[in-house]
């Protein structure tokens, strides 16, 4: 087990639920990173606090300004949000979760092979396109779902899937028609749909203002996080 987890906790952090809270960000301890060249125009703080290593139940809760992020691996037993993956880096999905080998590992949906960039290439990302967003109809399913990159879904946080970005990867999605702008982490694959560029999760597309519309034209800039 003590293996496993050691192999676990070499996947790059992991965010399954990402909540904004300023009650929640009191109290948290040291270890200090920040948010460095990329959209966000203001500085953050950014600290790390304490966590379990337990899978499935350990949490490591980030602090971003006033928003508290609470990360957590899934177990490898459940499913996967995007299960149409048929593979990434030649193996499984769930055994490439399991050795770390995820970050930008080739991976192949429907028969197509997708080649993520690299983390330098991600630096410089931008694009304008199509947002949806997914994850309420992981409700309905038993027990919980876990992203492409093994982290736990909440489809009331703030996360999203890019099919070529490296996972994970910090992001700011501006909504183009309300002005309204978010960050979010990229832990999973996709949207495997046809002129759409990325698919936030429920709780951001309503931070965004487009839940009940279902796509909206957006702005997505990678935050390069430091350190």
């Amino acid at each position: 087990m003590g293996c496993f987890l050691q192999k676990r906790k070499c996947l790059a952090a992991v965010l399954a639920v990402l909540v904004c809270s300023v009650a929640s960000c009191c109290g948290i301890p040291s270890t200090t990173y920040r948010l460095g060249k990329g959209t966000a125009k203001a500085t953050y703080a950014v600290t790390k606090g304490a966590a379990k290593a337990t899978v499935g139940t350990g949490k490591i809760v980030y602090k971003v300004g006033k928003c508290s992020f609470h990360v957590a691996m899934a177990p490898l037993a459940w499913p996967l949000t995007h299960g149409e993956i048929e593979s990434i880096d030649g193996l499984s999905p769930k055994e490439a979760i399991k050795q770390g080998r995820v970050k930008n590992a080739p991976y192949v949906v429907y028969g197509r092979r997708y080649v993520p960039m690299s983390v330098t290439e991600a630096k410089t990302y931008r694009e304008k396109g199509t947002a949806s967003w997914y994850g309420y109809e992981t409700l309905k399913r038993k027990g919980g779902h876990m992203t492409a990159n093994g982290e736990r879904f909440d489809p009331k946080g703030l996360s999203a899937a890019h099919k070529y970005l490296p996972l994970p990867t910090y992001v700011r999605v501006t909504n183009l028609a309300n002005g309204r702008s978010i960050i979010v982490r990229v832990n999973d694959r996709g949207p495997f749909v046809k002129g759409r560029i990325i698919d936030l999760s429920a709780g951001a597309a309503r931070k965004l203002g487009f839940y009940d519309k279902g796509t909206a034209r957006v702005d997505v800039q990678a935050i390069d996080v430091e350190a």
